[in-house]
């Protein structure tokens, strides 16, 4: 059975910067809490970062970037976070690869998370196309990613995945 890397605030948990969660409900994610498929994992704690702590921002062109040590992520008060959350997309990778998580279910707009988009690293709300540190991370090591308004394109994948490899859920 193939698992699901999930963003921990999606499940519920308080680990988002500013204390809270954003909890998704939806019947395909029962469906997967059911089956047992969910791995939940929040990098910015993994990565050592407090809950709460102050909001960041990649500045620079996004995760990929950061990866390669082009780009950096800074907090709103000018501190550079950058090897928490290299660290804590690589405590990710390591998480999927242990649970087998093939797919990875992640929170848009999050500098660690960010699917499609990321904060623009101005602190002013704005966003731009890119991925975040862990999206990027795991994107680059054959995990498919999706962010939370995705799960029924997730849903395909899991079920083209398992098969090709003839498992079953």
């Amino acid at each position: 059975m193939i698992k699901i890397l999930i963003s921990a605030c999606l499940l519920g948990e308080r680990v988002r910067y500013h204390g809270g969660d954003a909890t998704l409900s939806d019947p395909i994610l029962d469906r997967w809490r059911r089956e047992g498929r969910l791995v939940p994992f929040c990098p910015e704690v993994a990565g050592g970062l407090p809950v709460p702590r102050p909001a960041a921002e990649i500045q620079g062109t996004g995760g990929e970037a950061v990866l390669a040590g082009k780009a950096r992520v800074v907090t709103s008060d000018g501190s550079d976070v950058t090897e928490a959350f290299l660290k804590g997309a690589r405590g990710g990778l390591e998480a999927a690869i242990r649970h087998g998580a093939r797919v990875a279910v992640l929170k848009e707009g999050s500098p660690s998370c960010g699917t499609r988009e990321v904060y623009d690293g101005t602190f002013t709300g704005r966003r731009r196309a890119g991925v975040g540190v862990t999206a990027a991370l795991l994107a680059e090591n054959d995990v498919r990613v999706f962010d939370e308004r995705e799960l029924e394109a997730a849903q395909r994948c899991i079920a083209e995945l398992e098969g090709a490899s003839g498992e079953r859920g």
